[in-house]
């Protein structure tokens, strides 16, 4: 049988083929095309929404997570169970996309208030984290008050992709998100990168832009000083944060949080608490290795990172001996991401749409959608409220003749016909007869009745409350100022970035935010560290310019290095030790009587060496602790230790490698090693600069044991005996002391044997030295002093035959005891002060008792306290305040004069 269809043939598909093209210029598509692609990407994906500060599936995340129940109250739930909802009911992408975002939510380095509370490894700033099937996560605090009260109809819902579902546009968001957390991303030609501000800050320039509509920029930031970084760290200068909050752009610069301590005896290191905003351990390290292996950095020795999860962030920067640490610092930051910047673009969406917007537009839109976020809260009260009350009453107009009720109800036919006769009966409403048919028998108590009418009352004040709110946008705001504050107060933390604006002439101060107290330590003490470091850096630069101009092969390392200059050592008498410029040495010479004392100006030891040379510290234990010069801080000629700055010298004792600490062991002196005389170095044991060799060392004991150590010392160690100590003997002071010095010792029992040094032969660092002075029974050594040859001599007169003493122009030793009751409480006993010129007292052979040096009264006994030095002496109480000391009185065995206060310190 014939077919009757036609035959297929090319040209037939070919037209019905063109039947279906539809011709559409290539630019026309592309353009489309490319248009569609940019806007889902800009509002679906890498911008967040300027009302709570999330993008879409964060947003997701944070809004599936409640529905899940995951509160903080909760157990944790695997990552995986969470990514799975997320992605089968609201996010239509891959699970890696929706897992990195929440892992970023849970991140505290990267969140000033993570939204999610994670369990397990949510990575750190140089590693990811670990896979979703690993860790578990739940809500964070935080993520309830972006929860908040979205079941009251206060924002809108939009069906999820596949239309079976409804997801929130926006958030409720009763914390500023968006500037709190800030947030960063990419889209299509634009990007977002906002910084991160302290909750109770902006809720405070939030409040105070709602109260003064027209604030401007510089009252807001009274109240948002800048940044507040998760990790911490230091802003300098605050004309990039200025230019971010009034254009929406703006770059500032983050310097991490660092101090330079001891590591050992013989260096000094760097240490790093804080780091730049997103900025890593491990990053910081590989940059300083880089640096210094292409010689950028100079004056490391080696770094470490002993970052862990209890001391939190800790880098050791270990700097080489002879290089200046703020120096070595200032190149770091230069070189290294220790010091970063951060551009801060603020593009966010505002009605779908990018924005770019500074402080005050920022704060405006959070504020607006607070308000309409309260008001259709109240709206959706108000209505819940209405419908309740519409039951309640019309259950109460039931229950007036509740029999009647049973009767109508027992007697219809069906359900139908009982509803129709109550309405009939009791004037009800279709609503409120069902109600009543639905209630159970139980409800038809007196209790009952009481309860509904207490109810009825309730509902009443609370629509009467929800009215007002609507009514009145005064009190609509107070309701979102209360709420702000209980924001703050539950999810609120104290400022962690210390903010420094930079003055005019270069100086950097403290910015607190407005209601502070003011700048604390930490926010003082990195001012001044910027401060020193600023010219530090400018230091370097200027001498690494001159050291290249000079053609020195590694100008860096040339600059970054502490001049050997010449300098002064102080150690006073309450144990503080610094370094000093030579005109120091000066200015205590021409010190006079009349000069006001200050707290710790009681020097006990001082002498000239080099930054660059060693110096020893001589323990109480007879022990000789190793230092160096340029390890000391640096204090201006005219300065107290105590004013400006200094570091105990105890605190030197237990970082020495070849000796361990006695138990109690104290400083008691600080003196030039071999090699240094005059501050101008010299090979160990040669002779110095005009031929003299340095004197040997004189060491008295609390025993009346003396010794001169010929400075006989070894070559590896940092630490060794120079005197064998008997038990129980302890040494009281040692300095230098040439042959015709002479040595002091004052005993407890007011004897005073004064002898010369070249009656003491010199010894080797392992003899216990010889007798001294005759202790009689139950007494003991309390000083021991070395006056020098030139001071000897009183140039103050005798006070005899009509000649006073001058007490303005008088120079030489003196002697200072002060007599008191052995049996009084230390500290409680101001005592009887004497200051006798030394000269009168007579030389005494060696080992003998010498002379009575204070008459005691009645109550006395014992000697408190005596010194031997330079005159004028000055003294002070151990809380630093200054006691005034007698005149100096030419009888030799006087009774002295009532002090005002008890003396701790002398020098």
């Amino acid at each position: 049988m014939a077919s009757h269809r036609k035959p297929a043939s090319a040209a037939y598909d070919l037209r019905q083929v063109k039947e279906h093209i539809v011709e559409t210029p290539l630019n026309e598509e592309m353009s489309k095309s490319f248009l569609e692609y940019a806007y889902s990407v800009i509002y679906a994906r890498a911008l967040p929404d300027a009302r709570d500060g999330l993008k879409p599936v964060q947003r997701r995340i944070v809004y599936q997570m409640g529905e899940m129940n995951l509160t903080p109250d909760r157990a944790y739930m695997k990552s995986a169970r969470v990514v799975g909802e997320v992605m089968g009911k609201l996010h239509p992408h891959g699970d890696s996309a929706i897992y990195e975002a929440m892992v970023r939510l849970a991140q505290p380095f990267a969140m000033r208030l993570p939204l999610v509370d994670g369990h397990g490894n949510f990575g750190s700033l140089d590693d990811g984290p670990a896979a979703s099937r690993y860790t578990e996560a739940r809500l964070a605090p935080a993520a309830l008050g972006m929860n908040a009260d979205i079941d009251e109809d206060t924002v809108d819902f939009t069906p999820n992709y596949d239309n079976k579902l409804k997801e929130p546009t926006v958030l409720p968001a009763a914390i500023p998100n968006l500037l709190v957390n800030g947030g960063s991303g990419i889209a299509v030609g634009m990007a977002t990168n906002m910084a991160t501000h302290n909750l109770g800050e902006v809720v405070a320039a939030a409040k105070h832009l709602m109260k003064y509509p027209t604030s401007s920029l510089e009252e807001l930031m009274r109240y948002v000083p800048g940044p507040d970084w998760p990790g911490g760290g230091i802003v300098i200068g605050r004309d990039g944060i200025r230019e971010a909050y009034a254009t929406g752009r703006g770059t500032l610069t983050t310097r991490s949080k660092t101090h330079i301590e001891n590591v050992t005896a013989r260096k000094k290191a760097i240490v790093v608490t804080e780091l730049p905003f997103m900025v890593g351990p491990e990053r910081v390290l590989e940059r300083i290795s880089e640096g210094v292996k292409n010689r950028k950095l100079e004056g490391i020795s080696g770094a470490i990172d002993l970052t862990d999860r209890h001391n939190g962030t800790r880098l050791v920067i270990e700097v080489k001996t002879g290089f200046d640490p703020n120096a070595v610092l200032a190149q770091l930051f230069r070189h290294t991401p220790l010091q970063d910047n951060f551009t801060i673009n603020n593009v966010a969406l505002v009605d779908g749409r990018p924005h770019t917007m500074g402080l005050k537009e920022l704060l405006q839109v959070w504020i607006d959608h607070r308000r309409v976020v309260v008001r259709r809260r109240s709206e959706f009260r108000r209505k819940k409220a209405l419908e309740r009350l519409h039951l309640v009453e019309g259950l109460l107009l039931a229950l007036i003749d509740i029999d009647e009720v049973i009767q109508v109800i027992r007697t219809s036919d069906d359900a139908d016909a009982a509803k129709s006769r109550l309405i009939a009966v009791f004037d009800l409403d279709d609503i409120q007869a069902q109600y009543i048919l639905d209630l159970r028998l139980r409800r038809l108590t007196k209790m009952s009745r009481i309860e509904l009418e207490a109810e009825r009352d309730d509902l009443k004040q609370r629509i009467e409350e929800l009215e007002r709110i609507l009514a009145s946008d005064k009190e609509l705001d107070r309701v979102v100022v209360r709420e702000m504050d209980a924001a703050v107060k539950t999810y609120g933390s104290p400022r962690r970035t210390v903010l420094l604006d930079e003055g005019e002439d270069g100086t950097l101060t403290p910015v607190t935010a407005h209601g502070d107290d003011g700048a604390s330590t930490a926010a003082l003490e990195a001012a001044r560290t910027a401060t020193t470091l600023s010219s530090a850096a400018a230091d370097v630069a200027a001498a690494a310019a001159a050291a290249k101009k000079a053609g020195e092969e590694n100008a860096t390392a040339a600059a970054l290095q502490i001049d050997d200059e010449p300098c002064v050592v102080m150690l006073s008498a309450s144990g503080l030790i610094a370094r000093t410029s030579p005109a120091a040495w000066d200015v205590w010479e021409s010190r006079s009587a009349a000069d006001a004392r200050r707290s710790d100006d009681q020097i006990t030891s001082i002498f000239r060496t080099t930054t660059r040379s060693s110096y020893g510290l001589i323990t109480s234990a007879g022990r000789l602790v190793l230092a160096h010069a340029v390890e000391l801080p640096a204090l201006p000629a005219a300065e107290t230790l105590g004013t400006t700055g200094g570091i105990r010298a105890n605190e030197l004792l237990s970082l020495t490698e070849s000796t361990e600490p006695v138990p109690g062991e104290r400083v008691v002196a600080a003196v030039a090693m071999a090699g240094t005389l005059n501050g101008v170095e010299s090979p160990e044991g040669s002779a110095g600069p005009d031929g003299a060799v340095p004197a040997p060392l004189a060491i008295g004991t609390r025993g009346g044991v003396v010794k001169r150590w010929n400075r006989e010392s070894p070559t590896t160690m940092d630490s060794w005996n120079v005197i064998d100590l008997k038990d129980g003997d302890e040494v009281l002071f040692a300095a230098d002391a040439a042959d015709d010095d002479r040595l002091v010792f004052v005993s407890s029992d007011s004897s005073l044997l004064t002898f010369e040094a070249s009656n003491v032969r010199p010894q080797g660092r392992t003899a216990g030295g010889m007798a001294g002075i005759r202790l009689a029974e139950g007494c003991s050594a309390i000083s021991f002093n070395v006056v020098p040859a030139g001071r000897i001599a009183w140039t103050g007169g005798d006070g005899e035959d009509g000649g006073d003493i001058d007490v303005s122009n008088a120079s030489g030793a003196v002697v200072l005891t002060v007599a008191g009751d052995k049996d009084a409480l230390p500290g409680t006993e101001n005592g009887c002060a004497k200051v006798t010129p030394f000269e009168l007292y007579p030389t005494k052979g060696r080992g003998t008792g010498g002379v009575r040096s204070q008459r005691f009264l009645k109550g006395q006994n014992t000697l408190l306290l005596a010194w031997v030095g330079a005159y004028p002496l000055h003294a002070s109480t151990e809380a630093g305040s200054p006691v005034e000391l007698p005149d100096p009185d030419t009888r030799r065995d006087g009774s002295g004069v009532d002090l005002a206060a008890p003396i701790a310190f002398v020098g």
